[in-house]
């Protein structure tokens, strides 16, 4: 059978491809297709103890058995172009497009008026990173796996404060210049203490678990994909 596979961040980087096609046998599982990667190519192997799959833009585990024709997501660790996806009238969005101009509409978006308290969390491109300076970061997104973390993302928050009325999440894909935010996060609460600590929680959240990359191009000419969470590994189901 053939299964297709779409490379993120460094991995194409390694592989000097985006997408490649492998011939497995019938009733390989994952764990199979990670070793098949080991071997054809070597280079990925350092990568290979942090390396998740994804098949419809959910995580599996290393048991899931594949099927022919099956696309296979390959999610290195995530840091955190392409055009502009959106998800629930406009909550949850990648963009290359500036943020801070758009501001205002995802706070909107977010407001209540049963809501005392809205917070807005920008995080923005800093010039330095570990000493070394920094002229730019380039950022890649699984765009339709993104959105649907976002969104799980958002929901997890109101289930740890129920108070939370509603959660907005906007990052940027692209080059993106020195000063320029690379993502907002938006929600409104009816106090400021619980909204202020629900934000804390939601930009952590995302770091781990949506997939972002960013890359950092340095003044000495020289760049890096950032080394970034280990995501998540499912659990196999137990018997």
């Amino acid at each position: 059978m053939k299964v297709s596979l779409r490379l993120f961040a460094g991995l194409h980087d390694l592989v000097g491809a985006r997408d490649i096609v492998m011939e497995m046998p019938d009733g390989s599982r994952v764990s199979d297709l990670k070793s098949r990667l080991a071997d054809e190519y070597p280079v990925v192997r350092p990568l290979l103890t942090t390396l998740v799959f994804a098949i419809d833009d959910e995580f599996i585990p290393l048991d899931e058995a594949l099927h022919d024709g099956a696309e296979v997501a390959l999610i290195p660790p995530v840091s955190g172009g392409a055009a502009t996806a959106e998800a629930d009238g406009g909550l949850f969005r990648l963009t290359e497009e500036a943020l801070e101009p758009q501001e205002a509409r995802l706070r909107e978006l977010v407001r209540r008026d049963d809501c005392g308290a809205v917070i807005v969390f920008y995080g923005v491109v800093r010039d330095n990173a570990e000493g070394r300076k920094v002229l730019r970061l380039e950022y890649e997104a699984h765009a339709s796996m993104a959105l649907r973390k976002m969104r799980e993302v958002a929901q997890e928050v109101k289930r740890r404060f129920p108070d939370v009325r509603d959660v907005g999440i906007w990052h940027r894909t692209g080059t993106l210049s020195i000063g320029e935010a690379s993502l907002l996060v938006a929600l409104a609460s009816p106090h400021r203490k619980e909204g202020f600590e629900a934000c804390l929680w939601a930009v952590d959240r995302i770091k781990e678990v949506v997939p972002v990359w960013k890359k950092e191009h340095f003044a000495d000419g020289t760049a890096a994909w950032v080394e970034g969470h280990p995501v998540e590994v499912p659990q196999p189901a137990k018997p």
